[in-house]
């Protein structure tokens, strides 16, 4: 019976090297090389991010087991032989996560490398960022959404790519109409507005936000519909529109200089 050869090495090769001294007649040496494959477990992590109670959350399961058990960390897990990153971070996101068939956004985030970051082997992760309106509370009893303020110390390095996470979502709302994709199919511009507030930590003037979005070249649609849900005047509804770069661009405040004329 034919011996298994091992997955972590490559089939020797022999290779033949001439000299100059070869060239004069010397004679040839050969030599084999053999490459050392290293195990690496390759996972998906998510960032999944969304509004709820007025506050930024995020989604986090505490562990039951070693290491850091009982701490929270990002839902994720590691990548079948059989599938690639994005069918993998959809399955992580319907099992693990407990949001099948939700309309989140997903995007590759980074890749996360550093020999230190997993105790207990090395791994590599794949962070996945994802955007959603308020969603429910998942079907998995360890999972719940957090509040982004409150999840300062998590496990392995998952504090580090949701602050990663976070960061790319506000830069993702100056430069594209991914503000939308945290509010439902219809809604107002007061609605949107508290989404960049709470994205970016910081409040805008209504009138400035409201002259930046409604001129921003197919951001917003109007759907001829109007709610007083609010309570005061009657609001015009409105829907994401064709754009997913906004020209003109909507610019952080507190990054770009003087927040009077910025939305």
């Amino acid at each position: 019976m034919a011996r298994s050869r091992s997955p972590s090495r490559f089939t020797p090769q022999f290779y033949v090297l001439r000299s100059n001294a070869s060239r004069a007649g010397v004679g040839y040496r050969r030599y084999r090389a053999t490459v050392t494959v290293p195990r690496i477990g390759v996972s998906v992590d998510l960032v999944i991010l969304t509004v709820r109670a007025g506050q930024l959350a995020a989604l986090a399961w505490r562990r039951d087991g070693e290491p850091y058990a009982d701490m929270l960390a990002l839902p994720g897990g590691f990548i079948r032989l059989d599938e690639d990153l994005p069918a993998a971070a959809a399955r992580v996101l319907a099992e693990r996560a407990g949001l099948p068939g939700e309309p989140v956004h997903l995007e590759q985030l980074r890749t996360y490398g550093y020999p230190d970051r997993d105790p207990t082997r090395r791994a590599v992760s794949v962070a996945y960022l994802g955007l959603a309106p308020d969603l429910p509370a998942p079907d998995q009893p360890q999972m719940s959404w957090q509040p982004v303020s409150a999840l300062t110390r998590m496990a392995f390095d998952h504090a580090r790519i949701l602050a990663d996470g976070v960061e790319r979502a506000g830069a993702k709302l100056e430069y594209t109409s991914l503000a939308a994709a945290f509010c439902r199919d219809e809604f107002t511009v007061a609605e949107l507005r508290r989404v960049y507030e709470i994205v970016w930590g910081t409040s805008l003037d209504p009138r400035n936000f409201h002259r930046k979005v409604t001129g921003a070249h197919n951001f917003l649609v109007e759907t001829g519909e109007v709610t007083s849900s609010g309570g005061g005047r009657p609001a015009q509804l409105y829907r994401r529109g064709s754009a997913v770069l906004l020209h003109p661009p909507m610019l952080r405040p507190h990054r770009h200089g003087d927040d009077r004329e910025l939305p």
